[in-house]
């Protein structure tokens, strides 16, 4: 984030909002705006340093005091230009980042089935009784739906509930 220091304070609330209109679907701030003050390589990290910051603190539900002291390497103008932005586009962020997933979520994940076997692929392995769950997804990938299939025992099961519990959390609080 230090690269924003190389950006006037007066211009860095414009900056600021024109990345955020970047992250909720409109036009990024261009390169041909600000070629004259970082090359492109340093163009590129501050633009996803910046867009990282903003999704990061949102998606965190950091206080504002709390995304300011992240800050602490930066001079107090680009600190209270970032505060002022953020504090503005809050929940502008937060819808766009719900959408996001909402997208990923809904284009990804089409359908699934489930079914409980027992593994009787040889005599010792049926005398355990291990129950296995084969869970079959058709994933879309690149416009095209493919047939996943995946089997877990109980412990990947449990596992794979937890991250979903987690994940189903961080949406609800984006919410």
């Amino acid at each position: 984030m230090l690269l924003l220091e190389k950006l006037p304070a007066e211009q860095a609330l414009k900056f600021l909002h024109k990345v955020v209109d970047g992250m909720c679907g409109r036009a990024y701030p261009r390169y041909q705006e600000y070629g004259s003050v970082w090359n492109l390589t340093e163009w590129m990290e501050v633009l996803e340093k910046t867009a990282v910051f903003f999704k990061t603190t949102v998606g965190k539900n950091l206080s504002d005091e709390e995304a300011v002291q992240e800050l602490n390497e930066l001079n107090a103008n680009h600190q209270e230009a970032i505060a002022t932005c953020l504090k503005g586009r809050k929940e502008e962020i937060r819808c766009a980042l719900v959408e996001r997933i909402n997208a990923i979520s809904s284009a990804q994940l089409l359908d699934f089935d489930w079914q409980l076997k027992l593994a009787l692929s040889s005599d010792k392995i049926s005398m355990l009784q291990m129950p296995l769950l084969n869970l079959d997804l058709d994933v879309r990938e690149n416009g095209d739906i493919k047939p996943v299939s995946i089997e877990m025992n109980k412990e990947d099961l449990q596992n794979l509930i937890n991250a979903l519990e987690a994940a189903n959390k961080v949406v609800l609080q984006l919410k």
